[in-house]
């Protein structure tokens, strides 16, 4: 072999065998375990923060909770969705953030299943109101007392799943105000079946948001397709006003395929109109009115978002006079419905700086800084008042 060769041979591996280095490692959740009375059985759950939980400007906040049936199965997919929905990439922010909890499973047909069906080998059906319970009196005042939650629960489920999770919107009494099923096993439900079921229902269930996806599985399920529609087109006859609820047919998607793209159409169904741009908004009685309507729908104050109403500040202290003192509506409006963020104070002392009211401008830096003691903005501010007198 040449010298010239070798040489060349020497650098081009040498300079290619470099190591990577480790950084650390990417956590999407945490594992916990309870101990469940009601079902004699440990039960595992995973959970998965926002990435604003732990920041110091939203650590007055807390979060809707997201329920996740079959979790082992859903949890990487949806979570990394409401992540991307919710957390402003590319000022996407169609829903609120949330917590994610999955459930895992144990004995998904006995858990998932709400009645007892005599077939002709024995069976275990019928623990879904046993599982409910598990969810809502022994899992939720955990997940209460550990986490920031919201008194907002949306319940998930895939085919049995979805079927506990319309059983569980049809119950009189539940804790969960949102559901979606995706392509819900509805084999049990016969007409007579499902005929009981909507004539023990009551108005309560017309308060809480029912989503329901159907896929397309050609001839072999067209008898649990037309029990979806044959159910939604039966709830949406027993209200007068608009339905709380919607169906979505997926012709291109079958059993196996649908959940994540239902999870996505479900989900913005649920918080439609949440992620209005600033840009769509001119007036705080416009403001009002879009959040009263979703309220309205879900059955659950909704404010208006604190990053949304900060926009609208700034958008409009940068305009003439007229909308200086729109801004400064707004701005007041962020600090009455979040009276414990820093932020929403600081923001509020630059519009009173900006309108000339420097006694105003710093009663809400200090106000700021009590809130976040390492708030540099608003201790600069103060500073230089304090300097220029």
């Amino acid at each position: 072999m040449s010298k010239k060769l070798m040489i060349f041979l020497f650098l081009l591996f040498g300079v290619n065998h470099v190591k990577s280095q480790d950084l650390g490692e990417i956590t999407i959740g945490i594992k916990h375990s309870i101990h469940s009375n009601i079902l004699d059985e440990n039960r595992e759950y995973w959970v998965s923060l926002p990435e604003s939980y732990n920041g110091i400007e939203s650590s007055y906040q807390s979060y809707p909770v997201l329920i996740l049936l079959d979790g082992n199965a859903h949890f990487r997919s949806i979570t990394g969705m409401v992540n991307y929905m919710s957390s402003g990439y590319n000022g996407n922010r169609k829903i609120p953030e949330m917590i994610v909890v999955a459930i895992q499973n144990v004995d998904r047909a006995r858990d998932f299943t709400p009645d007892k069906i005599v077939t002709v080998r024995e069976n275990n059906f019928g623990g879904g109101d046993n599982f409910l319970r598990f969810l809502e009196e022994e899992l939720f005042p955990v997940l209460d007392q550990e986490y920031r939650t919201a008194p907002y629960r949306i319940l998930y489920g895939h085919s049995l799943g979805g079927l506990l999770a319309t059983h569980a919107y049809m119950k009189e009494q539940t804790l969960f105000n949102s559901f979606i099923a995706v392509d819900p096993s509805f084999g049990s439900w016969d007409a007579e079946t499902m005929d009981k079921k909507l004539e023990a229902l009551t108005e309560k269930s017309f308060n809480r948001y029912y989503y329901i996806a159907t896929a397309n599985w050609g001839k072999r399920n067209i008898r649990n397709r037309d029990r979806h529609v044959r159910l939604f087109e039966s709830l949406n006859s027993k209200v007068a006003d608009e339905y709380p609820g919607k169906l979505e047919y997926f012709e291109n998607e079958n059993h196996g395929s649908v959940p994540v793209i239902a999870f996505h159409n479900g989900i913005s169904s649920i918080f439609e109109g949440y992620g209005i741009s600033y840009r769509d908004i001119e007036s705080q009685e416009q403001l009002n009115e879009h959040f009263q309507s979703i309220s309205k729908r879900l059955s659950w104050n909704v404010k208006p978002p604190e990053y949304l109403v900060n926009q609208l500040g700034y958008k409009f202290l940068r305009g003439n006079e007229n909308d200086k003192s729109k801004a400064l509506s707004f701005f007041i409006l962020n600090t009455e419905n979040y009276p414990k963020s820093y932020n929403a104070f600081d923001s509020l002392g630059e519009a009173y700086e900006s309108l000339g009211d420097q006694e105003k401008a710093m009663e809400n830096y200090k106000k700021s800084l009590l809130l976040n003691a390492d708030n540099e903005h608003a201790e600069m501010k103060i500073k230089n008042f304090s300097q220029s007198k």
